[in-house]
């Protein structure tokens, strides 16, 4: 038997692995109404994604740390635990994957208040399924670790990044960050003493040209200056005010 050229191989086998990658993205979509669940789930399905569903947020939480899916649709307003309870157990339970919640509350409160949970984007209710997806894609390109330019660990006072490990650690501690906060971390780091604007944080770390509110960057900065701030010695993150922030380590016993 001929085998088939060595370029249309390659090609099939591209093919195939694209499907493969395609086939294995796996979401998780925990919302009680019956008709955006079934309709949302089947737009996901129809795009290629694998979607497992759930209608409560405890039944929510549980298939969250069984399957581990590479992304989270959460509603807020749930039966039995809502949607900032599962979000913030998640991420105490070590979930690193993108939640993204989907609420009819607009009020930047309420926005907030699933950022500090654990949320990593919001899609506010009633929302076309292209939002959604775009959404989608965005926060899984955050898998694509881009902060840093070099493949080795960089070390920041007692601060080593390893983007080629997607880690963080201080003092051989590895710190337990969202995708976000981790992509953000690199992208400051990267421009180590020089002004991080918020136009150009956004661009790079949820590349977009734009948020809707300003504050989502705060509370990711908020959370990484908390987690840091708790097992360094140094400081890392300034505020240059009205402008963004500055990357550079310094002694607390220093300051």
């Amino acid at each position: 038997m001929l085998k088939a050229p060595i370029a249309i191989r390659f090609v099939a086998k591209l093919c195939m692995h694209k499907e493969r990658k395609r086939i294995v993205t796996t979401i998780l979509l925990i919302e009680d109404d019956p008709t955006i669940r079934l309709a949302t789930e089947f737009s996901l399905t129809k795009h290629g994604y694998a979607v497992s569903s759930c209608e409560d947020g405890i039944s929510g939480y549980e298939t969250a740390l069984s399957i581990k899916p590479d992304l989270i649709l959460l509603d807020v307003m749930l039966p039995g635990m809502n949607g900032f309870e599962v979000a913030s157990k998640l991420r105490k339970d070590g979930f690193n994957s993108p939640i993204l919640m989907l609420t009819a509350l607009d009020a930047d409160e309420d926005k907030i208040k699933g950022l500090d949970a654990g949320a990593d984007d919001y899609v506010t209710k009633p929302f076309s399924t292209e939002v959604l997806l775009a959404r989608i894609r965005a926060n899984l390109r955050r898998s694509e670790m881009d902060g840093v330019s070099s493949s080795k660990p960089q070390t920041y006072g007692d601060l080593t990044l390893d983007p080629e490990n997607n880690t963080a650690s201080v003092k051989g501690q590895t710190l337990k960050l969202r995708s976000k906060e981790l992509a953000l971390l690199f992208a400051l780091a990267e421009r180590q003493g020089m002004l991080c604007r918020r136009t150009w944080l956004t661009q790079k770390v949820w590349k977009e040209d734009y948020l809707s509110t300003s504050r989502t960057i705060d509370v990711h900065v908020r959370r990484l200056r908390s987690v840091l701030d708790e097992v360094s010695d140094y400081r890392f993150i300034h505020t240059v005010h009205g402008m963004g922030y500055r990357f550079e380590p310094v002694k607390k016993n220093e300051e």
